[in-house]
């Protein structure tokens, strides 16, 4: 077997990443697993998880983040912030390129996730962070005893705008179709919160304020083509996800919407590429199948690197 750095570089630090991180290192594979920014991924901006199994009260992300990171040093996952720039998969040692330095490695597995879509209006992007977010965990408590308006119809925005209710004085639910597609329970919730109001069958067209603050928004009813203006602190947006595969650079098999192709395995379209999470095209993106791909991945590269030494 040619020489490389690693048996395996795990690119990103999300559950499925850590996963594949505790497994690789019980395995003695040579691992480690490169995360640009705060190992755990987006669960550490989740307030409260409650179908976790074996936490009958529930916990928070930030916590659940923490005992994985912790688990996987324990058994010897070395873990370095750094950013992944590009791959090169052209021959069997992998290539990685980081901000400061080149990587080599027999096996990948590519745990980078998603992130928030926008809805690419007028004043999205100027009061991002001054009244705009994508993270009521992050932020809610900016917006205490304000009015604030919510995008999307999702688990995520219902979920997180019933989370919102703690801090702020009334939320507006604004949903493109008239029903949600969030779990029931969660709808339940919602409906039965006084601190809501749902504006449905209408879209979110613009965002104003002052110079450093949100104070209105305007929204389009679908099927009257009406628009008006609600006075509001902030807006959240949840609309759904965008996988972070930008960085591979069409090396490895895409899906139309950029998700990495990869099959029950997780092997991807390059021998010694595998994928995980919510940036592979599964039907599902939860914490728990996440964790099931890391764990796949992981038994998957050790029997890629078995068959290599043979």
């Amino acid at each position: 077997m040619s020489y490389a750095d690693y048996d395996l570089v795990i690119i990103g630090g999300g559950p499925s990443g850590l996963t594949a991180g505790i497994y690789a290192a019980r395995a003695r594979l040579n691992a480690i697993l490169i995360e640009k920014s705060v190992t755990g991924g987006q669960i550490v901006v989740t307030d409260w998880i409650e179908n976790y199994p074996g936490f009958p009260e529930g916990i928070s992300g930030y916590d659940l983040a923490r005992k994985m990171a912790e688990q996987a040093k324990k058994f010897g996952l070395a873990i370095e912030t750094n950013e992944v720039i590009d791959v090169d998969c052209t021959d069997k040692i992998k290539k990685i390129k980081l901000n400061d330095k080149v990587i080599t490695a027999h096996t990948i597995i590519i745990a980078t996730g998603a992130s928030p879509r926008t809805l690419g209006i007028t004043g999205e992007d100027t009061y991002y962070g001054r009244g705009v977010s994508f993270c009521a965990t992050c932020d809610g408590p900016f917006f205490n005893d304000s009015v604030v308006a919510a995008v999307g119809g999702g688990d995520t925005a219902i979920q997180e705008s019933i989370f919102l209710t703690k801090f702020v004085k009334k939320i507006y639910v604004i949903h493109r179709r008239d029903k949600l597609r969030a779990a029931k329970i969660l709808q339940e919730q919602a409906f039965a919160n006084e601190k809501i109001e749902f504006v449905w069958d209408s879209v979110l067209t613009d965002i104003s304020g002052s110079s450093d603050q949100v104070k209105k928004i305007t929204v389009k009813h679908m099927k009257t083509g009406d628009t008006k203006d609600i006075n509001v602190d902030g807006c959240f947006i949840w609309i759904g996800i965008k996988p972070n595969t930008a960085f591979l650079n069409h090396t490895i098999q895409l899906d139309e919407y950029g998700f990495v192709i990869a099959n029950a395995r997780m092997e991807t379209s390059v021998p010694g590429v595998f994928a995980v999470g919510d940036g592979r095209n599964t039907p599902v993106r939860q914490i728990t199948s996440a964790i099931g791909d890391g764990a796949i991945a992981a038994i998957s590269t050790e029997h890629y690197i078995e068959n290599l030494k043979r």
